[in-house]
């Protein structure tokens, strides 16, 4: 089985946006827990967050695409891979179910993450055109918006059969939703660059990183089990402290 050649920049990228995340979601547990009163949904301080947040994970996904198909990286090595994002995302979903049935996670980063590695993989050789293929992808949600004014014809896109592709006037309500549009036109821009550094600036993957963000580089690694550990540690840990209040 052929491996692919890990770059410590790419993994601090990623690290520092598991640590952003981590920050995110103990804050998002401290609302649910009602040490803090905010609204996650509506304030843009939080929405912002997340936007960022969702957009590093989704562009590190990109150029760490770019470097595989690079590094010929063999499909029983991405499929691997696929299988274990794909399966976490089930188990995203059970796990939400159980705890907000009425907004369970149907459709959420690791979900949208399968779809957009498989696009990502089979559009890698369009290059060039992944940059404007992009910015029409992150485009389209807006576009569709005014379709959505001009007639009810397309409301079906609003249904939970059909908003995963991101072409809705009205945001479904779950917990986490990462549709195809726009995040596939993040991932297309992260392919994108991730060619152009491999052919023209190589040196700013390959370069090492300062001693202190080491840590973060280990966090970029081990993304996916940081990602489904976090958030049960840090509810165990909340729900531990409130049954001792309660006490």
């Amino acid at each position: 089985m052929q491996l692919t050649k890990r770059f410590d920049t790419i993994d601090a990228l990623r690290g520092i946006a598991i640590v952003w995340m981590t920050a995110f979601h103990f804050c998002f547990d401290l609302n649910q827990f009602t040490y803090i009163k905010q609204n996650f949904y509506t304030d843009p301080f939080w929405t912002a967050q997340r936007t960022v947040i969702v957009s590093l994970f989704v562009f590190c996904a990109g150029l760490s695409q770019a470097i595989a198909v690079h590094q010929s990286q063999s499909s029983q090595r991405f499929w691997k891979r696929w299988v274990q994002i794909a399966g976490c995302a089930l188990l995203v979903s059970a796990a939400s179910y159980w705890m907000y049935p009425k907004s369970f996670i149907y459709f959420g980063v690791l979900h949208g993450l399968a779809v957009m590695l498989i696009v990502c993989r089979l559009t890698s050789s369009w290059r060039l055109w992944l940059w404007p293929l992009g910015a029409l992808a992150i485009a389209m949600p807006l576009i569709a918006v005014s379709a959505h004014n001009v007639g009810a014809s397309i409301d079906f896109l609003n249904e939970k059969a059909f908003n995963w592709l991101g072409l809705i006037s009205r945001k479904p309500i779950t917990e986490d939703y990462v549709p195809l549009l726009p995040w596939l036109g993040v991932m297309w821009w992260g392919m994108a660059f991730g060619q152009l550094l491999l052919v023209r600036r190589s040196q700013w993957l390959t370069q090492s990183v300062p001693k202190m963000m080491v840590p973060a580089v280990l966090l970029g690694r081990w993304s996916l089990s940081w990602y489904m550990l976090h958030q049960p540690v840090m509810i165990g840990i909340l729900m531990g402290l409130a049954a001792i209040k309660q006490s």
